[in-house]
């Protein structure tokens, strides 16, 4: 499979004036002896007071740096903007990179309710419900940082998304299906994205954490989680038994999930090693799509994937970001008889360049066949 490039791995291009580690802010002063015109992300700097005393900082901004009063004084008088961390937060607005999932499900021993996730889920009904424009401020910027660094860690990967809904059953043959896809376009080269939930996206995300091992691992890895199959009652009972299928096969392969606060009924998947979470479902929706940029899979689902589909159609059928990309419907009767979306597709997609772009499969087997066939 394509690796990823690690979370923490050297910034290129556009992203080489931001430090997001200890390791890189040492590197930096020492290497080129000024922070002017860099920009800090979460790093805690109350023992680099020294550095901070002594190097330009002018045009630098520190974004949720802790650092010593002092040194926040200086740097500030000598032209760089401090934006100090902001206490009681669920979690970090101004974060560099994007979620692992031990991150957000820490304290999963105490249940579900006392992680992160289900914390910061909270912290956006309360403050949703008030109009808070602060609240919203510190939305927007963890958004945004997310983007930031889901941009950072896909540089170069071929990203193949597989779409489909939540309500997938684990223990049945479509969430096998699915976890099969999802393994066969790992093995294939591709990096697999969903959006990060239960279903059908956690079976795919399945599938690329199976990708490194022989094909039984899947298989008895699917028993495992069959014994807890829904979120529903218990999001703690099924969040464990993802967590000891990860512990029994520790060195998985990635994938991205890309999941939202906005849908708080709904976890994200632990199997998913790069968790791009977001408050705004329109910002998650929207970017997911975009950075498919090898192509869709649509599995069987709802509401939601059917506005998946359109919206991934929409810049397809403009042109807007260049070629169309594949687009890969699976379940011919589920998308022509039960929710009739690929007449439609089919009608949009005449005598343009996305018309040689769209298929429709049968099952999930023939879907990287036909997303090789058209291109992907």
């Amino acid at each position: 499979m394509q690796p990823i490039p690690p979370a923490h791995a050297p910034h290129t291009a556009s992203h080489d004036r931001e430090i997001e580690s200890l390791a890189e802010f040492d590197e930096v002063v020492a290497v080129q002896g000024t922070l002017a015109h860099f920009r800090v992300q979460t790093v805690d700097l109350t023992d680099r007071t020294d550095a901070l005393l002594s190097v330009d900082t002018k045009g630098a901004v520190f974004l949720g740096c802790p650092m010593d009063e002092a040194a926040a004084t200086r740097v500030r008088a000598a032209g760089a903007l401090v934006f100090p961390p902001v206490p009681d937060l669920p979690f970090d607005p101004y974060r560099g990179f994007v979620y692992a999932p031990d991150e957000l499900f820490d304290s999963l021993d105490q249940g579900y309710e006392a992680t992160p996730d289900a914390l910061s889920y909270a912290w956006l009904q309360e403050t949703k419900a008030d109009g808070d424009v602060f609240a919203s401020m510190l939305r927007a910027v963890h958004d945004d940082a997310i983007s930031d660094a889901l941009d950072e860690l896909l540089v170069g990967a071929r990203v193949v998304g597989v779409m489909g809904g939540h309500a997938m059953a684990r223990g049945t043959e479509a969430y096998a299906g699915a976890a099969r896809l999802g393994r066969e376009l790992a093995r294939a080269g591709f990096t697999v994205a969903t959006g990060g939930g239960p279903g059908a996206m956690e079976a795919a995300n399945l599938g690329a954490y199976a990708a490194p091992y022989g094909d039984e691992m899947l298989v008895d890895a699917l028993q495992l989680l069959a014994k807890a199959p829904k979120f529903t009652p218990s999001i703690s009972d099924w969040a464990r038994a993802a967590f000891e299928v990860r512990g029994r096969w520790p060195d998985g392969g990635p994938s991205v999930g890309i999941p939202t606060w906005f849908y708080g009924h709904e976890p994200p998947n632990p199997f998913a090693a790069h968790i791009a979470k977001y408050f705004a479902n329109a910002t998650r929706e929207d970017g997911l799509l975009a950075r498919c940029t090898a192509g869709v899979v649509f599995l069987p689902g709802a509401a939601g994937t059917v506005q998946e589909i359109f919206d991934n159609a929409t810049p397809n059928y403009y042109e807007s970001r260049g070629e169309p990309t594949p687009m890969v419907l699976v379940n011919r009767a589920h998308w022509t008889q039960k929710l009739p979306t690929w007449p439609l597709l089919q009608a949009l997609a005449r005598e343009r360049s996305m018309e040689a772009r769209i298929a429709l499969v049968d099952g999930i087997e023939e879907a990287p066949a036909a997303l090789k066939r058209l291109g992907g």
